[in-house]
């Protein structure tokens, strides 16, 4: 089975699935050095529907928001990573996602029943109008793991 799709693929399955009246779970980020808080927040977002679909940031994106030395990984080496767990059903390669209206959309397109997301997420309001959009909810999948980070790990390194 692919796990790496573009958007216009994720759409195509996550209709197949609506279909068979199963679940979508969506969460989203970046994933740049995989940890174990991320391992965690995709295992238990996992439980709440019978897919997962991660909606992985282009690299573009990673160096606008985290800065010029980020990311550490691609957007294809993440992906790949991110494609061996378990937890992981669907990865969606997003280009070019410069504003809220381009995420609305994807998510009215994929409708998923739960946006999964962290404790202190700082766009938890954006992921709520759109759970409101599709007739979904947001989740709490997890509260934010302390001493898991890739910033911090970045420090530990000597990378920023």
């Amino acid at each position: 089975m692919k796990k790496i799709l573009d958007i216009k693929e994720a759409i195509e399955i996550a209709k197949k699935i609506r279909k068979l009246n199963e679940t979508i779970v969506v969460v989203g980020g970046f994933f740049d050095i995989l940890h174990l808080g991320h391992i965690k927040f995709l295992e238990k977002s996992k439980k709440y529907a019978n897919y997962l679909f991660l909606l992985l940031e282009d690299d573009s994106k990673a160096a606008r928001e985290k800065g010029k030395h980020r990311p550490i990984n691609s957007q294809q080496d993440r992906a790949k990573v991110l494609s061996s767990l378990e937890s992981v059903s669907y990865i969606i390669m997003l280009k070019n996602m410069t504003n809220n209206d381009l995420y609305d959309k994807l998510m009215v397109e994929i409708r998923p029943d739960i946006i999964a997301t962290t404790q202190g997420d700082p766009y938890v309001r954006h992921k709520r109008r759109q759970a409101k959009l599709v007739q979904g909810k947001v989740i709490y999948a997890v509260k934010k793991i302390q001493n898991h980070s890739t910033t911090k790990y970045m420090k530990l390194i000597n990378v920023n």
